[in-house]
């Protein structure tokens, strides 16, 4: 239980200084950080996997072409995810990109019950809806719909729910999206060489070359600490955990990267952390209703 904890924890750190990550390499544009990503994701996770003698797998899964296209699908709900959350890193939008993270929890529920016909307790109906009056706010007080956070959330949601009906484990799903996504990384990395665009080539800082090429462990690390705590703690304690992650990218947003954060925005975000802390609570009494 308490390796299962210290390995959760660790992961959402991990997510939490995120943002740092991508701010200190901002020189470089964001879709080349996300193919300089898949790049040196597959790199690290092939050493891992050859490490671990672990590639029986992958025979098998390339002779089941429905398997395959549902990590292409996964795949790319990923690209779209790293893509716009980089993106909204490096364009000031830190605390947008933490409030899709706040309101992915809930997106899963409802993922669940529209696409897996799972029930939700009234409860539940609650937190959603006062989610949904917090992301109503915001898009009132702002004139526009938090599209940020909404893409987030969605993407991560669907890449969830992928992952969760999925055939493979955490290390090889992961793998075998990186594989998927490698070519076309490849031949883009490769077309900014040949145009003269390679900041990875171009660039006068040794720093930013090491910080590129560390994507891989810095993408591959918390996502296996994660899968470890997943195995040893309740769903209920890494749903509290989870938390750790949007709230450490919020406060960076607001005191690392000064940005605006006035009281008509804190009003969205204090409702929809209510709601947050009234699905977790009634999950919470849920569990200790049936046992």
């Amino acid at each position: 239980m308490n390796s299962g904890i210290l390995y959760a924890t660790l992961a959402f750190l991990c997510w939490g200084l995120f943002p740092l990550y991508f701010h200190a390499i901002k020189e470089v544009p964001p879709q080349e950080i996300l193919a300089h990503r898949m790049l040196w994701s597959l790199l690290f996770l092939v050493v891992v996997l050859s490490v671990r003698q672990q590639w029986k797998w992958l025979p098998k899964v390339l002779r089941e072409p429905r398997v395959l296209g549902s990590f292409v699908a996964s795949a790319l709900l990923l690209t779209a995810n790293w893509g716009v959350y980089i993106w909204a890193v490096n364009n000031g939008h830190v605390i947008d990109g933490s409030l899709g993270y706040f309101i992915n929890p809930l997106v899963n529920v409802l993922l669940g019950v529209l696409v897996l016909n799972e029930r939700l307790r009234r409860g539940q109906w609650v937190a959603i809806a006062l989610a949904a009056s917090g992301v109503a706010w915001l898009t009132w007080q702002a004139g526009h719909l938090p599209w940020i956070a909404l893409i987030l959330g969605i993407t991560f949601g669907g890449y969830g729910l992928l992952r969760k009906t999925a055939a493979l484990a955490a290390l090889e799903g992961l793998s075998l999206e990186t594989m998927i996504l490698f070519p076309a990384a490849l031949a883009y990395v490769l077309w900014l060489s040949w145009q003269g665009h390679n900041t990875f080539l171009n660039t006068p800082y040794d720093s930013t070359r090491w910080l590129l090429a560390a994507a891989g462990p810095i993408t591959a690390i918390p996502l296996l600490l994660f899968a470890a705590g997943a195995r040893k703690i309740p769903m209920a304690a890494l749903g509290l955990i989870q938390y750790l992650s949007p709230t450490m990218q919020a406060m960076l947003g607001v005191w690392f990267f000064h940005e605006a954060f006035p009281p008509e925005r804190l009003t969205g975000f204090l409702i929809i952390w209510t709601a947050l802390a009234l699905y977790v609570a009634e999950g919470l009494w849920a569990a200790r209703r049936a046992k």
